[in-house]
This record gives structure tokens, sequence and C-alpha cells, in this order.
């Protein structure tokens, strides 16, 4: 194709996008309002500190692979990738914990001494998962598909019977095993879907199979590295990369579509957008070129914010993995006031990044970078009282459970529901995107192509097929694929 592209964003999404795009003979030039590239999956440089300051868990890794090598390269090429094991440790606030080993084999028995038969129910569990990922990513997601036409084709009824949709996440975990923690076990990650175990509905089971059988990585470096490797690829595949270049509005006419970004007008066939279509909608596009009012975007289920902390540390951290999540007995409130009564948790579960136990470039020798991440609603004022509140909690909370480390801070940094909205534009503040309820699932999710403005699409965790850097990089191979398709 010959058409000329402009790509508002340079994150995940956007950069996937220009890679495809770039590659199929476009002119693609990508605007970034920040300075640098990666959008959420950024990092940050505190006096000698790394951290990830947006997604850590590298998960799905036959997604990046799949992707670098449509472009006739490898994972291997891009950075180095190690395995974590044990994946992750959980801390229970009554004192107990348990090791998540990467073989999933390895884990099943332990699971004997909090319910008879756990072990056995796990594997089918797991087995069923396996089925439904299969499925799932064969029939609906590689294939891209955006439409209810498409989900109502024979092949896809044909996997009902495999793909438990309409239940909740929660009751399906409870036809295999009932004690409480062994239920968060298999359904925490839910959280990094935007979700709980009670609005979430059971298709998302395919994400026990991502996290026990696949395994959990790390990219040397961090998550820069693979923000660093999309970059690098879009510009020799030929794309153009602007950063420092905000975008101030999107006016689509019918004959291309003109973006106006520092004073200056670039004009393109077409525009894809990797930022929330909400956000797009109110504050880029003429009031007539939107494709849903104020109502439609108030009325949808956003994903939880979150209240982070960056911490320099001083000495060991033990006995903090790289990743650690730290869980109260009893979740429901901290649910409950993420989703049904919005409020600052009192009792929260947070996860808690500690890098550099796996790559000591994260922190200077005899330090360790610590990033926590508590989820809370998203909408949430977030004043200096407030975030000084939460900060002191959720530090004594890790000291009476885990580790004291307040008298060795050495740097920190906070961020929360204001900086989400003000820095990337995220609706109400939220960190991840729509969340995946069932009425925002596949094809009922935004669509990557704009109703009413003609040449403007959608890439993203907001758009299809949904939250997640494996998601957004193939959201990213979708839209080009309709782009293409557009254009022929």
């Amino acid at each position: 194709m010959s058409e000329s592209i402009s790509i508002v964003g340079g994150g995940i999404g956007g950069l996937s996008t220009a890679c495809y795009l770039a590659d199929a003979g476009a002119d693609v030039t990508v605007l970034e309002q920040h300075d640098t590239l990666g959008g959420v999956a950024g990092t940050a440089e505190i006096e000698g500190f790394r951290f990830d300051t947006g997604p850590s868990w590298y998960l799905m890794p036959e997604v990046f692979e799949r992707f670098f090598d449509h472009f006739g390269r490898s994972v291997d090429d891009a950075y180095t990738l190690e395995r974590l094991d044990p994946s992750y440790r959980i801390f229970w606030k009554d004192g107990d914990r348990m090791d998540v080993p990467a073989d999933p084999e390895a884990l099943a028995p332990k699971l004997e001494a909090y319910e008879a038969g756990a072990a056995d129910a796990f594997r089918r569990y797991l087995d069923h998962a396996e089925e439904v990922y299969d499925l799932a990513m064969e029939r609906f997601i590689y294939p891209g598909r955006s439409s209810l036409r498409d989900w109502l084709s024979l092949d896809v009824l044909r996997s009902v019977r495999a793909l438990p949709l309409l239940r909740s996440m929660d009751a399906h975990v409870q036809s295999y095993v009932q004690h409480p923690k062994l239920r968060q076990l298999l359904e925490y990650k839910l959280v990094f879907l935007g979700g709980s175990p009670y609005n979430t509905p059971a298709l998302y089971t395919l994400m026990s199979h991502v996290d026990f059988n696949q395994g959990v990585y790390h990219p040397h470096g961090g998550m820069q590295a693979l923000v660093d490797a999309l970059a690098e690829l879009a510009e020799d595949l030929g794309a153009t990369l602007e950063t420092d270049a905000p975008v101030e509005s999107v006016d689509a006419r019918g004959t291309g579509v003109q973006v106006h970004a520092n004073g200056h007008t670039h004009r393109a066939d077409r525009v894809v957008a990797n930022a929330a279509p909400a956000h797009v909608e109110r504050t880029l596009l003429p009031p007539a070129q939107r494709d849903h009012d104020d109502a439609y975007w108030n009325g949808r289920t956003y994903g939880p914010s979150a209240y982070l902390l960056y911490l320099g540390v001083e000495g060991p951290v033990d006995p903090l993995l790289h990743h650690s999540l730290v869980l109260p007995t009893d979740w429901d409130p901290h649910f409950e006031s993420v989703f049904n009564t919005p409020g600052w948790p009192t009792d929260p579960a947070y996860y808690l990044h500690v890098p550099s136990q796996t790559d000591p470039t994260f922190a200077p020798d005899g330090h360790h970078s610590v990033f926590v991440l508590v989820p809370i609603a998203p909408g949430l004022r977030d004043g200096a009282a407030r975030r000084a509140w939460m900060r002191e909690r959720v530090l004594e909370d890790l000291a009476t459970h885990v580790v004291d480390l307040r008298d060795r801070i050495v740097t920190e940094r906070d961020a929360c529901v204001s900086d989400f909205a003000e820095h990337f534009g995220q609706p109400q503040g939220n960190a991840l995107g729509l969340a995946h309820t069932l009425w925002q699932t596949g094809p009922l999710r935004p669509s990557h192509r704009a109703r009413n403005a003609p040449g403007l699409y959608y890439v993203g965790a907001d758009t299809q097929p949904g939250v997640g850097l494996p998601m957004c990089l193939l959201s990213g191979e979708h839209v080009a694929d309709r782009i293409v398709g557009d254009a022929a």
C-alpha cells in the first residue's frame, strides 16, 4: 500500500501498528506526546534506580515470538529473556506463604495442604484452561474476530461447549476448589485484565494456562528492552517516530485526516489512535465525528486505577522475590472498594515488583528497586494527604507481614489516579483500560474502525482484543489488517 498513516501515540499498540503498516509499504509517522516511547509501559530512572512504571509481568511469550517472526526476526535477537522460578511468591496476612514454581506439577502437591483432592482438581482445571486458551487464541484472538457476525460463525459456535463464558470466574473456580486461598491463587491474575473474580467471565480461565503452564519471564533491562526493540524495528521498516509531539485535535473530513500537533498540521490518508477512544472522542474529535456521547463513556466499566510507590531501598529486601503478592485472607472488601463502593482500601491487597532480585542493573550495589502497586477504584480523589495516608498504610502493612523497608528508603516517587488521567488521558484515571466484563469482551469492546470519523482507527487496550502487552501487540496487527483491507 502507498498511503500515509499518522499514529497518535507511541505505546505498545501504536508501535506494533507502525511495524505492520510500514512493512506493508505505508508511509508511517508516529506522534508521541512524551519525550519517550512506550506509553504506560514506561521506565523511570531515579537517582541510580530504574523502575518499570507500568506493566512488569512478561506473559504469553509465544505472542511476542510470533510478532518478531512475522518480520523475520526473533525475541533472542531483540533482548535476553529469563524464565523466573519461582514465578512469584504469595504472602497471606495470616503468616502463610506460597512459592509458585515454574513447573505446575511441582505446585499441585502443595495444594493438598489446603484441601483434600486439590492436586487433581488443579490438574483438571489447568487441562480445561489450556483447552480454552487454544480455542480462544486460534478461533477468536489471532484471527481478530471483530464483529458479532464473526463470533456467530459455525466454527465459533462449535467452541461454545468449551468456553464457560456466561458464569463468573469465581463460580467457575469454585467448581474445582473451595478453599479461599486456592481460589485466590487461581483468580488473582484477573486484576491484570482490569476485572475482579465476580465481574469477569470464566472465559478468562485461559489466564491460568498463561500463568502456570507458559510461565512468567523477565526481559533483561525490563520493559524498556521491549519498547526499544519495537521502536528499532519500526524505524528499520521505514516508520518515522516523533516524540514531544502532543496531538491537539484530529479532524476526519472524508478526504483524509488532519492531525494538529505542536502547531503543525499533519495530513494523512488514515490515522490510528493509540489512546483511549473515550479520550479521543471527548478531547480531540469535533462533536459531529464522535461515535458515542458522554453518557455512553460514563457508563463503561473501567479497570482499576492504582496507587504506585517507586522505592529505592538500601540493603536486602528478602523474602520478597522478583514478583510478590500480599493478600488478606478475605479480599472481598478490597474488590468491593474498587468496583462496587469506590473508596480507599483499609486492608489492601497489593503487588510488589523487585526486578533487582533478578537483574542487578535496576539498582546500585547493595540496593534494590521496589515497585508497589495497590489496585484502587478509578475516579478517586488522590490529593497529597490521601496519598500520604496510603503510603503509611502500605509500608506499615508490609512491615507487619513481610519486611520493614521504612528506615532504608533512600529515594522514592509515587503515582496515582490523577497521573493516569493527566499524563495518559485515561478515563477516570484508570490504569489498564476497559475491564473485561461480559459486556466488554470480544466484539463488545470498542471497534478498531470509527464510524463517524472516516479514516480514523483505534488500537490498544481499550479496543480489541483487550488489556495487556500481548493483546496490544495483536491489536496492532488487527488494525493494520483492517487498514490494508480498506485501502485495497
